[in-house]
């Protein structure tokens, strides 16, 4: 734990449990958002910059996209569930320190296909950082093997709940 040097005690604020996540947005330029996820802390920086924090455990995702002259040039999704401290974690831009990745696509095909799964989970009555992780998992999966991933039920939600009751 960081140190205050003026006494020696733990300085709480040197070091938050938050994983945080900076957003910028310039029009039709360069674009980073949060499609879904529990946003614990939001701060401005700028008028176009801002940092958001999510808790240990939370699942988000972060859709990065940028232009140029000659049309778009970067589509990226990720969705990510947060770690808690001293846990390993994956690094990605933009997030701090990083986090488990659960789905990573690029491509503007593939992103469109990642919307619309996230839209098919909301459609089903459940938030998408509340669905299981595992679903992620499989929803990258079956996209990076050209497959249709399968559909988040109620069903398979009330069985996620279930299953984490259990493992406590």
């Amino acid at each position: 734990m960081p140190y205050d040097r003026r006494n020696g005690a733990p300085n709480v604020l040197a070091r938050d449990s938050l994983t945080h996540v900076e957003l910028t947005w310039i029009e039709k330029k360069l674009e980073h958002w949060i499609r879904f996820g529990r946003i614990a802390q939001d701060r401005i920086v700028t008028r176009r910059t801002r940092v958001v924090g999510f808790r240990p455990g939370a699942v988000f995702a972060f859709v990065r996209w940028a232009s140029n002259d000659f049309g778009t040039i970067v589509s990226r999704i990720d969705v990510v569930q947060v770690i808690a401290p001293g846990e390993p974690y994956a690094t990605l831009p933009f997030v701090r320190p990083g986090g488990d990745i659960l789905l990573h696509v690029e491509g503007w095909p593939k992103a469109q296909q990642v919307l619309a799964v996230i839209d098919a989970v909301e459609a089903a009555g459940v938030d998408p950082c509340d669905a299981a992780p595992d679903h992620w998992r499989h929803v990258h999966n079956r996209i990076a093997a050209g497959q249709q991933p399968r559909p988040y039920t109620l069903e398979r939600h009330h069985a996620w709940l279930k299953r984490r009751e259990i493992e406590g």
